[in-house]
């Protein structure tokens, strides 16, 4: 049996669909409110900060899946993160359960270094010194050889369905509603952004490789990167009207984050705005050279499909 802890986003949901289509048909879904995504899926609702319910939802699993997520509250996830990790470290030494580790890209500096695997941990705020801790939790039972895992990276989503980045925000959801699109501080500087379904793809993929755990991967992006200039450029191809933007400049946010505790919440993440992002993938595409990478206009045309 497989298992998804925090099943009801969309990394889980695309995960549980494709563990499904190639791995196995016996997934258990484990959140607070659990849905089947399959027909086949068990459900086990819970609440992994309850290390006995951590363990309960990891008992019998051959890979559990760490996709939870929280409402982006940097008090929220100082409270809640580093307890539901060591929570499910702890379920998955117990139960001799291995360990497949979402996670993102807050703990990186935020300047244009190329990001690679080897890359320091430098977070510029709160919910990025929280995802060091979480992930240096499990690098040090990694590197103590107490459990079988593996840290699956990934940088910021688009994507179809219920994806939620700030791309998706303030491009693809204003698409929707016929408004005026809105790109955070520059519009000329290199974007890697990962398609959702590739994520989670990529993720079953390395859960099910026995010789990929023990180390951190970054999944796969389409390596044609592109400023946001050029992406809403290939959008207004991609839907056939010319779709109008506005750059937000940096005293928007922060005046804005005197009203809007969401914009206040934003603030540590703009600074990778200011500089080309280049998420490097070559491990991973070194590895398993046949995964088949979305292109921008492939995902951009299934969006504007929905």
């Amino acid at each position: 049996m497989q298992t998804i802890l925090g099943a009801n986003g969309q990394i889980g949901e695309e995960l549980a669909r494709e563990l499904k289509r190639n791995f196995t048909a016996d997934i258990r879904i484990v959140s607070r409110h659990a849905k089947k995504v399959n027909d086949t899926d068990s459900l086990f609702p819970a609440d992994l900060s309850i290390k006995d319910n951590a363990i309960r939802a990891v008992a019998g699993s051959e890979i559990a899946y760490f996709t939870l997520g929280l409402p982006m509250s940097s008090d929220l996830w100082e409270e809640q993160f580093p307890r539901i990790t060591g929570n499910v470290i702890e379920a998955c030494k117990i139960n001799k359960t291995r360990l497949v580790f979402f996670d993102n890209t807050y703990m990186y500096p935020q300047d244009g270094r190329p990001l690679t695997e080897q890359t320091p941990f430098e977070p510029a705020g709160r919910k990025g010194r929280v995802r060091q801790e979480m992930a240096n939790m499990l690098l040090k039972e990694i590197n103590a050889g107490t459990i079988e895992a593996v840290i699956c990276r990934a940088p910021e989503f688009y994507g179809p369905g219920k994806t939620q980045s700030i791309t998706n925000t303030l491009i693809f959801d204003n698409i929707k509603k016929h408004k005026k699109l809105k790109v955070p501080l520059r519009d000329d500087k290199l974007r890697s952004l990962i398609w959702t379904p590739d994520a989670s793809r990529a993720t079953a993929l390395i859960g099910n490789t026995p010789g990929a755990y023990q180390q951190t991967w970054h999944l796969p992006v389409d390596n044609n990167r592109l400023t946001y200039r050029q992406f809403i450029a290939l959008a207004s191809s991609v839907y056939n009207t010319e779709l109008k933007y506005s750059v937000i400049p940096k005293i928007f946010f922060k005046t804005g984050a005197l009203f809007n505790s969401r914009v206040k919440e934003l603030q540590e993440l703009l600074p990778r705005y200011e500089y080309d992002n280049i998420f490097d993938d070559s491990k991973f595409r070194k590895r398993f050279p046949d995964f088949q990478i979305t292109t921008y206009r492939e995902g951009v045309t299934l969006i504007s499909n929905e």
